[in-house]
């Protein structure tokens, strides 16, 4: 039986493209992200602990985001570390994982605000383990969150836009809209969850449920520009990138995350030209074909 991320791999590989060149062109690559102009939909992962990959890893990926003029997405952060990664000047997200305690989320919550980070939000994929009962991690409990308490962050969050990290239904998206907040990631978590959907299956009937009234991210298994063509094609804003930076950002530090971002990025450049886009925010599914 294939795992989640072999069932995500072999769900993008289904994905074929059509080429259209004549009156094609070099094409614009901003989008705008939360209110901001960025220079690529390509953003990293809410990666955490990068420091096992590299000293300091955090802040390096976050230097590179910003080199490349990208999101950079934070995940399990100390307090110290999160200050750390904001002062690179990179446009921080602050993913914070479904504390038992909603207080716990919300103090993270101003704290980020505190330091003047571009946004944040909370992994609610994180809740459970495998022997029936919430998750543990790092030391720290885990709990499932009710639309009250998923309320209640967005409030604290306040002008700072909240981004829910961990979607893979029409039915958690809707909800997403209902409590106000400004984003969702499609995303399994690395496969968390057993069998779980490929996200781009289920893309396109999410964007068909919430329209434009969120911005869909998509993370996980995304591993080139061609990956991240097919999801903005199916209906995503932007892209999270995980693994395919952690090997660069090992053997390269800084230098190698932001190599490997660029290279997604300008590999993405390359096929909207080839598919007639002249914005990469025109991206449709009209040069798709599934099999």
């Amino acid at each position: 039986m294939m795992n989640s991320d072999q069932i995500t791999e072999a769900y993008f590989d289904r994905i074929l493209l059509k080429s259209r060149l004549i009156d094609s062109d070099i094409p614009d690559m901003t989008v705008n992200i939360l209110g901001e102009t960025f220079e690529t939909p390509i953003m990293t992962a809410a990666l955490s602990h990068l420091h096992t990959v590299t000293p300091n890893g955090m802040e390096k990926m976050a230097s590179a985001a910003k080199r490349a003029g990208a999101v950079y997405f934070a995940g399990m952060t100390e307090d110290d570390e999160i200050e750390r990664i904001q002062a690179t000047g990179a446009k921080v997200v602050s993913i914070i994982k479904p504390h038992e305690k909603n207080e716990e989320i919300i103090r993270q919550i101003k704290h980020s605000k505190e330091i003047g980070v571009f946004a944040v939000g909370c992994d609610i994929d994180h809740m459970y383990n495998w022997e029936g009962g919430y998750d543990v991690v790092c030391g720290y409990p885990m709990k499932s969150k009710t639309m009250e308490d998923m309320r209640e962050l967005v409030e604290a969050a306040g002008d700072t836009p909240f981004v829910v990290k961990g979607v893979l239904s029409v039915e958690d998206a809707v909800k997403c809209v209902e409590i106000g907040a400004k984003a969702l990631i499609i995303s399994h978590h690395h496969g968390i969850q057993p069998s779980s959907v490929p996200p781009l299956l289920v893309l396109p009937e999410i964007k068909a449920a919430v329209g434009d009234r969120i911005q869909i991210i998509v993370d996980c298994g995304i591993r080139n520009g061609v990956d991240a063509f097919k999801a903005l094609a199916l209906g995503a804003d932007a892209v999270c990138i995980g693994r395919p930076l952690m090997g660069p950002l090992k053997e390269g530090e800084e230098e190698g995350a932001y190599n490997a971002i660029m290279k997604i990025s300008n590999e993405l450049k390359a096929l909207t030209a080839r598919t007639g886009y002249h914005k990469v925010t025109d991206i449709d599914d009209k040069c798709l074909v599934i099999l």
